[in-house]
């Protein structure tokens, strides 16, 4: 793969790095799940996206490889997310005749989050036309080199068996997975500090 360039996202072009992960999460089974209508999935993807992984762009912790071909917001030791902007962004949105298995799924994935410092990565992706490139793979190593210089470890939750391999292949290891009624699984993975 050629050289594509590496750089922070800054909060002016937030609503350009949302655009890419709501393209890379379009077939994802846990976000389908909350949004299975694609008008839905549309409307209000990108403010969950926002509420879970907004404090990158403050932190200037929001990574893209190219223009915007690939994303990544991750979070800084110490910080977390917007927990009240969450619940807010998913009770407003999502069926209420979900709620129930999402609100469990969500309460289990905050009992596996890690209690001690660590980078936590909310959200990966690549914009759908360039999937299966190699550039997911380039923005987690060139990430995982910032992670790296603290020597802290990093904590990501993956939507999408498909994914665990990839992220397996970088480090991490699986730690737990949240499941609840008919919302699919989602998994939990560290990887240790480096």
């Amino acid at each position: 793969m050629p050289a594509v360039s590496f750089a922070s996202v800054d909060e002016h072009d937030q609503a350009r790095a949302i655009a890419t992960l709501v393209s890379a999460f379009l077939d994802d089974p846990v976000e389908r799940w909350l949004f299975p209508e694609s008008a839905q999935y549309l409307a209000h993807f990108p403010e969950f996206v926002a509420a879970f992984g907004g404090t990158a762009f403050e932190q200037q912790t929001a990574w893209t490889l190219g223009d915007f071909d690939a994303v990544a917001l991750w979070i800084r030791p110490g910080s977390e997310p917007d927990a009240d902007a969450i619940v807010d962004a998913l009770s407003e949105s999502v069926a209420v005749e979900r709620h129930d298995d999402m609100f469990s799924v969500l309460d289990q994935m905050d009992a596996a989050h890690p209690k001690y410092p660590h980078w936590y990565l909310p959200w990966l992706g690549v914009e759908r036309t360039r999937q299966g490139t190699g550039l997911g793979g380039e923005l987690l190593k060139q990430c995982l080199a910032v992670v790296d210089a603290d020597h802290l470890p990093a904590f990501l939750e993956t939507p999408n068996p498909r994914t665990i391999h990839f992220y397996e292949s970088h480090g991490f290891t699986v730690t737990s997975a949240a499941h609840a009624g008919s919302c699919p699984p989602v998994t939990s993975m560290l990887r240790a500090p480096h």
